[in-house]
């Protein structure tokens, strides 16, 4: 039962596939005529989100992409949104290490925004992850630091599944006191949230929690309870449902109710064969192999035993072209990322050829203004020409200074409209006495070039 009710910790009900297939379509289509880049950052962590579902190797190139996308223009949000999407699609195809630094990674851009919503989303996914890697402390550490975060900040809808994944986890440590106090608190605000999914996914971790505690009764109460949630029309999770029946299998084969133990594992075993769920079969599978040979029905053991065989035998397969699966991706995203500091690099070298180009523009104006000073030209062109030339020096200093003002603010409008005034406050009254002096000087030169021409004919004219 290793994957009992740990991806509650996504946050969010998955939909069927065609569902999210659906709504994939539709944020593509969106995608492909969004131009601002905040925008395309939002449509494709959603867009990854979606895919997910029915195809993980999409996703994680979409998530990629709006990660690197989001930290290129500086947008932090969409950079954490993005970061948890694409540690999902890892943990989807069994990535568990580049899930876990991604989900760091997206702790440590949290921690800098002193965002305690997204710190505990991303320490239990932290969490998450190490349970699914059997690291059972080390999940739990996370989780009482995810807990203590959501308490301090009084952070509502996280309050139940924290409660389910601590339930979760004592109940793989056999700590059945603490599990019980945990599944327990999850279903009181479930059933405070009147929400049937909610309710199923806890009673099914108190039914697990009651028969280790050897309280069959009990246990039989809420497993009962937990599958009529379950099965309600407004519910879609087939594998809790699995789950809870077959718990209520294993409770009756305690209970020395062999039919009864059949008839629920079967169930389960039919349930997950319909819904793909291969590691809920194969449980299924070997509960019904060991009920049969226990109750001596060899033909059925043997069916069963060969199924169990057989789904072995996928699981492997499975599990190396993951494995591939995991490599190429890897390399995948490494081309992405290759390919994205290209372009970077290209952007940054004809950005600085700009601003090397106006650099040596400006110089040039000048002492173009300066020529046409000492030619006859009128004195309203050169005035107009000088103070352009000013204005050229002091935008200049301004979009060099922008991206420096814009890191050290954090793109924050409010702080950034400060520092420009107050460098326009010093900028301006120097602009305006250059500017005076550099027209008068100017106007000056003109001046004098013509009083000389003047005197010159004179001297040439001695009868004038």
């Amino acid at each position: 039962m290793k994957q009992f009710l740990l991806m509650m910790s996504i946050f969010f009900v998955q939909e069927h596939a065609y569902a999210q297939q659906k709504k994939a379509d539709s944020l593509e289509a969106l995608l492909s005529h969004a131009h601002k880049d905040t925008s395309r950052v939002n449509l494709m962590w959603q867009l990854a989100s979606a895919t997910s579902l029915y195809n993980p190797e999409k996703a994680l190139v979409l998530a990629q992409q709006a990660v690197l996308l989001a930290q290129r223009i500086k947008y932090i949000d969409g950079e954490s949104r993005s970061l948890g999407v694409l540690a999902n699609a890892f943990l989807s195809i069994g990535n568990y290490p580049r899930a876990l630094a991604t989900n760091f990674e997206k702790l440590q851009l949290d921690e800098k925004q002193h965002n305690p919503r997204n710190m505990a989303n991303a320490l239990m996914k932290i969490g998450a992850v190490y349970v699914y890697e059997e690291e059972y402390q080390l999940g739990l550490k996370y989780y009482y630091q995810s807990d203590s975060v959501i308490k301090a900040n009084n952070i509502e809808d996280f309050k139940y599944f924290i409660a389910l994944n601590l339930g979760d986890v004592y109940n793989r440590l056999n700590i059945s006191d603490s599990s019980y106090n945990y599944f327990n608190k999850s279903l009181q605000i479930a059933v405070q949230k009147n929400d049937s999914d909610w309710v199923g996914t806890s009673m099914t971790g108190l039914g697990h929690c009651y028969t280790k505690m050897s309280n069959y009764q009990f246990a039989l109460f809420h497993y009962h309870s937990a599958i009529q949630y379950l099965e309600t029309i407004d519910v879609h999770d087939d594998e809790v449902l699995c789950e809870a029946l077959l718990g209520m299998a294993n409770l009756y084969q305690k209970m020395n109710r062999n039919d009864s133990a059949q008839f629920f594992a079967r169930r389960s075993l039919n349930l997950a064969k319909e819904d793909n769920f291969l590691l809920k079969e194969m449980e299924a599978a070997e509960f019904l192999t060991n009920q049969y040979r226990t109750t001596n029905q060899v033909d059925s053991a043997f069916a069963t035993m060969s199924r169990v065989q057989e789904l072995n035998n996928t699981l492997n397969s499975k599990s190396r072209i993951r494995q591939s699966q995991v490599l190429s991706t890897n390399e995948q995203l490494r081309q992405i990322e290759l390919e994205e500091n290209r372009k970077e690099a290209e952007k940054e070298r004809k950005q600085q050829l700009q601003y090397l180009f106006i650099g040596m523009f400006i110089p040039g104006f000048f002492l173009f203004t300066l020529l046409l000073s000492r030619i006859r030209v009128h004195v309203r062109l050169i005035k107009i020409l000088g103070i352009l030339s000013l204005l050229l020096v002091f935008e200049y200093l301004t979009l060099l200074l922008h991206p420096y003002v814009a890191d050290l603010t954090h793109h924050t409008p409010v702080y950034e409209l400060l520092i420009f005034v107050s460098i326009a406050t010093l900028l301006i009254p120097s602009h305006h006495k250059i500017e005076h002096w550099l027209i008068e000087k100017l106007v000056s030169n003109r001046k004098d070039k013509l009083k000389l021409k003047k005197v010159n004919l004179k001297v040439k004219d001695p009868d004038r």
